[in-house]
């Protein structure tokens, strides 16, 4: 008769309890071609999340940045998002090109995960930035390329002394 009684409320709990997929449900991530399609559309740059499956850090960077109303919010403003996983098969066009997901990786000469790739609204190559990023300088680095400091040419150190005022 019990175990009647706490299953309802199992359930709940696990309806209820926060998971990284749900806290980046404000996002809209799309595959590699999708994504580039919209860019280009929407005139926005694109970011890329390159990811595997294993990387701790990887699920870390969802759990904790992407995660963030902050960080969500100007992605959703300014940028279109991509993931894409390295190891992948999945197939993907790159500048006339067919590549799959893993090659394409290879193609931006990708070793360490995350990373995170920034392109112009046309899919030129702007940065890739490996590694993890905490919140709040991921935000800042959102800053410098979404509102276009790095396409005027404004170095990354100017733009931050800058902003610590």
């Amino acid at each position: 008769m019990r175990l009647h009684c706490l299953l309802p409320a199992a359930l709940i709990v696990l309806l209820v309890a926060p998971s990284a997929r749900a806290a980046n449900a404000g996002l809209s991530w799309l595959d590699w071609d999708a994504g580039l399609q919209q860019a280009r559309q929407r005139q926005r740059p694109v970011l890329v999340d390159v990811y595997t499956q294993w990387c701790g850090w990887c699920k870390r960077m969802d759990r904790d940045v992407y995660s963030r109303d902050d960080v969500r919010e100007y992605l959703s403003q300014k940028f279109v998002t991509v993931k894409l996983d390295a190891e992948a098969p999945d197939e993907a066009r790159y500048a006339g090109k067919a590549y799959t997901s893993r090659t394409l990786a290879a193609y931006f000469r990708i070793t360490g995960y995350p990373t995170t790739l920034f392109l112009k609204s046309d899919g030129t190559h702007l940065v890739s930035v490996p590694g993890y990023v905490d919140g709040e300088k991921f935000l800042l680095l959102l800053r410098y390329i979404g509102d276009g400091h790095l396409d005027r040419g404004v170095a990354w150190e100017e733009f931050r002394a800058k902003q610590k005022k």
